[in-house]
This record gives structure tokens, C-alpha cells and sequence, in this order.
């Protein structure tokens, strides 16, 4: 299990929050109560397998609510080969200068994103916004968010970002996609998933990951008809104290 305070979440909620991932045991799950009281968390952010049922139980009863099911989908390069990129849109690796214009697709395209933090009617809505876009301006200042960032660049006007990341030598990741409002409908969204999907091949890994909540349809079947298949899954539960 991984369990730490969030510093992140205590600047932008104004309040202590403790996150929890790979929760595996019961143990585990006593470890995460024991951690919040000693440390007057207020809100506890777990993650954990959608096959732990017995541990999701557990949390159930000790006062966690589910927020969202987050699903995995995987495309594995030994087995398939990349479709090709149908689309005539121009990209390119972000620069400091498209910070701007990266901040402004994100918080168009994400605005009401329906994520966990969302989902939690004791968390104000405009904090919650400001989580992906803070996510996608920080991809584009620092390697240690994101790998890379390709934007899709339009006679100098940006259409949509895309933030990358090798995990490990197993799994490449594409992790934050933005399409701007005035640019969607026109296949961007593939684009930079083919783009994705041959940065992570070139970075030697067997396989590059994604990931949404389980009602976001419209993603996954772009992910199916790219030759990506269902991985894992897992909940993400919230706890007040």
C-alpha cells in the first residue's frame, strides 16, 4: 500500500487530505485509519482494486462512500501494430510559451468534469475544476508530472494538448487529454492518441495504458477501435472524519 498527506489538496481544499493507494489488505485498511487519526486528517482519498470486494466492503462499513470507477485499458505493442494517423492535424512537443493556451483548452474541456472529486458534495465544484487544470499547466513546467506534452498546433492556435509518461519499462502512459471546445469533432482526440501511443513505443515499453471513469463511453470506444483492450479497474473512495 502506498499512503501519504497530500500537500496538494490541503493548498487548493484548505483542509487535511490523506491518499491511499494499492490497498491490497484489511490491514492495510486499518493502517489508513490509524494514519488519519494520528495525523487529523479530515478527508481520506482511498483507491483500490475493483476485485478487492472484501477490503471496498470493509471501507464501506467504516464510513467511506464510493466516488467514481476508474477503468484501465491496455495496448500491448507484441500484439498489434499502431493504426495509422488519418487525420491531417499538425503536432508538435509543447513549449513554456503554450502554458497559456494549454491552461485554457484545460479548463474549457474540463470544466464539470464528473471525477471523484466532483462526485464529493462537501467539496466545492470550482476547487474541483481547478484539479485537471492545475494537472494539465504543471504537465507543461515540469518533467517530474509529465514526460512530454504534444499540442496540436492549428497556424500557431492550439486545438488540444496531450500529457505523456514512461511508469516503468513495463507500461508508457498517456495520462491528461484536452480538446478545445471550438476543435472538437474533428478527430483531434485520435490524432493524439495515435501520436501517444508511438511516443510510448519509442520509449521501449511493452504496453501504453489509459485511463477515465467507467461512464466516459465516448473515449473508450475511441481506445476500442484503436486496438486498446480492458485492463483493470478500480473504486475510489472518500472518508470524512
Amino acid at each position: 500500500m502506498q499512503l501519504h498527506f497530500s500537500e496538494l489538496d490541503l493548498k487548493r481544499f484548505g483542509i487535511p487530505v490523506a491518499i491511499a493507494t494499492s490497498i491490497e489488505t484489511s490491514e492495510d485498511v486499518n493502517q489508513i485509519h490509524e494514519f488519519c487519526m494520528e495525523n487529523s486528517v479530515e478527508l481520506s482519498i482511498a483507491r483500490v482494486s475493483s476485485a478487492n470486494l472484501r477490503e471496498v466492503q470493509q471501507m464501506e462499513s467504516d464510513g467511506y462512500r464510493l466516488m467514481d470507477t476508474l477503468v484501465y485499458y491496455a495496448f500491448k505493442y507484441d500484439k498489434k501494430s499502431i493504426p495509422e494517423d488519418t487525420g491531417t492535424h499538425h503536432l508538435r512537443p509543447v513549449t513554456q510559451d503554450d502554458i497559456d493556451a494549454v491552461t485554457k483548452i484545460a479548463t474549457a474541456s474540463f470544466e464539470g468534469y464528473y471525477g471523484h472529486y466532483h462526485a464529493d458534495p462537501k467539496l466545492p465544484d470550482d476547487k474541483c475544476d481547478e484539479v485537471y487544470v492545475d494537472w494539465a499547466s504543471k504537465s507543461v513546467q515540469s518533467r517530474d508530472i509529465a514526460d512530454e506534452v504534444l499540442v496540436v498546433d492549428h497556424d500557431g492556435r492550439l486545438d488540444g494538448f496531450a500529457t505523456l509518461r514512461k511508469n516503468d519499462d513495463i507500461d508508457g502512459e498517456g495520462v491528461l487529454f484536452g480538446v478545445a471546445p471550438h476543435a472538437q469533432g474533428q478527430g483531434i482526440y485520435r490524432s493524439m492518441m495515435v501520436h501517444g501511443m508511438r511516443w510510448c513505443q519509442d520509449q521501449g515499453v511493452e504496453k501504453m495504458i489509459v485511463s477515465t471513469q467507467i461512464t466516459n463511453i465516448a473515449v473508450q470506444k475511441v481506445w476500442a477501435r484503436l486496438g486498446f483492450e480492458m485492463d483493470r479497474s478500480y473504486y475510489t473512495l472518500h472518508k470524512w472524519f
